[in-house]
């Protein structure tokens, strides 16, 4: 079973060269990589913080246009979530009797649908903080049946404090602080462990009670 320790190692393997990575697929796959991250089963990998980040950072010394940028980031994220959301009203419960794969692991969709149950609604906004929640997310509010017009409201309030917020913090600290490139690897390293703390912690209290369970039935 992957852990949320070892997508954290993954990850930051990941996000290594991640300015190179951005500036070579440019704003359509950052674009499509935010898509992806929101709400396909295979997207829960993809590096959505740093990405956002690493790119507002770029669009302040001029790699990018930095409106285009977060408005195709909002795009996406909208688009992507609504996907899940539609996988999951037409798949239904039937995903959680799917089997483990390459992309899909049954223990990051219970992780999701914890997180899920305790907040209700405003999971969708919460969730986009959340690495691997953010992907599962939408999919159960589809799963559950949310009302489309009260998942659609968190939708855009959610993609808007984090396609748009991210880029923009990026963006202010790229224009602030003097040659921030030569930081930028200690900057996502740091947003990567921040962003992860909450998986861990929610991953770790489940482990907890599963194991408490067990006790008390046996």
């Amino acid at each position: 079973m992957t852990t949320p320790l070892m997508q954290h190692r993954n990850d930051a393997m990941l996000h290594f060269d991640l300015s190179q990575i951005i500036q070579t697929v440019g704003l359509l796959g950052v674009a499509a990589i935010v898509f992806a991250e929101s709400g396909l089963l295979i997207g829960f990998f993809l590096p959505g913080d740093s990405l956002l980040f690493t790119a507002g950072l770029l669009a302040s010394q001029g790699v990018f246009s930095f409106s285009l940028l977060i408005l195709l980031s909002f795009i996406a994220a909208v688009a992507g979530d609504s996907v899940g959301y539609a996988f999951g009203y037409r798949i239904g419960p039937r995903i959680f009797t799917r089997e483990d794969s390459r992309f899909f692991k049954k223990a990051h969709l219970e992780q999701a649908h914890n997180f899920f149950v305790r907040y209700g609604a405003q999971a969708i906004v919460l969730a986009r903080f959340m690495p691997i929640v953010r992907t599962f997310t939408p999919i159960l509010a589809g799963v559950g049946k949310m009302p489309y017009r009260t998942f659609i409201t968190y939708n855009f309030i959610g993609a808007a404090l984090w396609a748009i917020g991210i880029p923009t913090l990026g963006f202010t600290l790229g224009t602030l602080v003097p040659s921030i490139d030569e930081y930028i690897l200690p900057i996502i390293a740091g947003i990567i462990v921040v962003s992860f703390i909450p998986p861990i912690k929610s991953w770790w209290q489940s482990r907890k009670s599963s194991r408490t369970q067990e006790s008390t039935l046996g």
